[in-house]
């Protein structure tokens, strides 16, 4: 089986764009059997490039550097949606449904456990397939140009969104919000996906400390308070 024509197969224009299309219908349907799909080709595409890490724009990055970045960006992330935006998305599409973590609410060991499945399939299997596989392969199929990589974040934080239909049309459209600025970081940082994926986890993790502490509605309450 020759992997370099595999490679090339997947990673053309027509069939990127199928993929994506294709995905994004699972979704719909059902998000789990779309992710795991999505991912399965990506990490098909990962082996046929011969695990070539730069493939997918990954390269070991200054640890301490980087984690204190993702720090930073995470928090002006959760202060930018959670606390600006999302209040005034609620206040026309309705609560973000949070019943599938409900779970984790003050229950310390579900949440470690949630919090490490939360790293491993959200952190860096939602990077590296989103970021790493769609967005990189959809930004080289239209060009490999700042404007691609730009049209590209855009569609693919689309795409990332819808994948989270079960929180409801506010929680798609938060989503849609966070995935444009991991896609945005990654805009900047081509060749350092680890960035987005240490930025994905600490924000995540701030949401899930949340919930597990019962404060989960606590600052979109506070806001929705002012008005």
């Amino acid at each position: 089986m020759n992997r370099d024509k595999i490679f090339k197969f997947l990673t053309s224009r027509i069939v990127v764009i199928s993929i994506i299309i294709g995905i994004i219908l699972l979704s719909y349907f059902n998000g789990t059997i779309g992710y795991f799909t999505g991912l399965l080709l990506a990490l098909i595409t990962f082996w046929a490039s011969h695990f070539k890490w730069a493939e997918f724009g990954i390269s070991l990055p200054d640890w301490s550097k980087a984690i204190g970045r993702a720090i930073v960006f995470a928090v002006v992330l959760f202060l930018v949606v959670d606390i600006i935006l999302q209040p005034l998305i609620e206040l026309v599409f309705g609560q973000v449904n949070l019943n599938d973590f409900t779970n984790v609410k003050g229950n310390l060991i579900n949440t470690l456990v949630f919090i490490f499945l939360m790293w491993i399939a959200g952190a860096i299997g939602e990077e590296f397939m989103y970021r790493g596989f769609f967005m990189r392969r959809l930004a080289v199929a239209l060009g490999d140009t700042d404007r691609s990589w730009l049209i590209s974040a855009i569609l693919i934080s689309m795409m990332f969104g819808f994948a989270h239909l079960y929180q409801g049309m506010s929680g798609v459209i938060s989503t849609v919000c966070t995935g444009f600025m991991f896609s945005m970081i990654f805009y900047k940082n081509r060749n350092n996906l680890i960035l987005s994926m240490l930025t994905h986890g600490f924000y995540d993790m701030i949401g899930i400390a949340l919930i597990y502490l019962g404060k989960e509605r606590f600052f979109v309450d506070w806001i929705h308070s002012l008005f």
